[in-house]
């Protein structure tokens, strides 16, 4: 049986505590080695991780590692593919895990479907108890506003999914990664493959376990960088965004007119409140039947999650607003 030559691209910074496990589950692949290379791209990594990769550098020929002076995922993205040789891209994470079949089926999804990107459902887990609580937002749809690929269930099409596997000289065609854009760089590929009329297809057969932010801090972060770079995304494609997308802003607005308006008599005050009351109703419902907590800690820190996620968002849609309100991406 004749294989097509695969490149598999990890964008790589500061992930000493999960290469390893990346690089071991990418090993045991039961893709012909002669038909793969695995190319890591680091964005200059403070820790150990170019140490570690270095090991399998020096033991596995097929094993690659690329620096990325710009640090950022597309340009990362961007290097993997300039430099790659196989027929089709394989993207990947270092926060996950990929089953033994992972690329196999990846391909063989890419030639059933005819789909321009396929991946799997994007099943999260967590390591320590607050990273597992995480974790159960990712699958929470009153976190993240019940996309499909959330679902570990579905297989079909969808308007994105996580990662990706793609034809390279289809990715090269439609311009590879817009390096302008340090987040929301995957929103921006799907929204150009779906805009072109291609499809993007998700199934459950392809096997991952991605690993999320561990603290609320950096939970914060992530999501009010994602909020931020959601705004260039619209702005570039002149499309308005998904209501999903503008309710966290228009929840932090309220929670900052609405308090200042609760000064100013009883019926603002009893309003506010009243709201206040039902978000935090709706909240506990979601965070109480959400399958993937397991005790009543857990659930209370999936509330605090739900509401770091919104207000994260939602402050950074603002700033989004604010930053990219000249911007010119033609």
């Amino acid at each position: 049986m004749d294989f097509d030559n695969v490149s598999v691209i990890v964008p790589v910074l500061n992930e000493e505590r999960y290469i390893k496990e990346c690089l071991e589950s990418l090993l045991n692949q039961d893709y012909p080695k002669e038909n793969l290379e695995i190319i890591l791209v680091d964005g200059n990594s403070s820790d150990k991780t170019a140490e570690i990769i270095k090991k399998y550098t020096g033991k596995y020929n097929f094993i690659k590692l690329i620096n990325n002076p710009k640090k950022t995922v597309q340009h990362a993205m961007n290097l993997g593919i300039e430099n790659s040789s196989g027929k089709y891209i394989v993207r990947m994470d270092a926060h996950a895990t990929y089953s033994n079949d992972y690329i196999s089926k990846c391909i063989e999804y890419l030639k059933k479907t005819k789909a321009a990107n396929v991946g799997g459902t994007t099943v999260v887990r967590g390591k320590t108890p607050t990273q597992k609580v995480i974790a159960a937002a990712y699958h929470s749809p009153f976190a993240l506003g019940g996309s499909k690929h959330y679902d570990e269930n579905y297989e079909g099409y969808a308007d994105t999914v996580a990662w990706g596997a793609f034809e390279r000289d289809y990715l090269i065609k439609i311009g590879m990664y817009d390096e302008r854009l340090p987040r929301s760089e995957d929103d921006d590929l799907n929204f150009r493959i779906t805009e072109r009329g291609d499809k993007i297809f998700v199934t459950p057969k392809i096997k991952s376990v991605y690993y999320p932010r561990d603290s609320f801090y950096g939970l914060f972060n992530q999501y009010f960088e994602y909020g931020k770079w959601k705004v260039a995304v619209v702005k570039k494609h002149h499309k308005p965004s998904r209501i999903v997308h503008l309710i966290p802003m228009m929840f932090v607005l309220f929670l900052v007119f609405g308090a200042l308006l609760s000064f100013c008599g009883s019926f603002f005050r009893g309003a506010y409140f009243s709201i206040l009351a039902i978000y935090t109703f709706i909240n506990l419902v979601f965070s109480f039947k959400n399958k993937y907590t397991w005790d009543f800690t857990s659930k209370i820190k999936l509330f605090a999650a739900h509401f770091v996620i919104h207000v994260s968002y939602g402050l950074g849609f603002l700033a989004g607003i604010f930053k990219f309100l000249n911007a010119n991406f033609d």
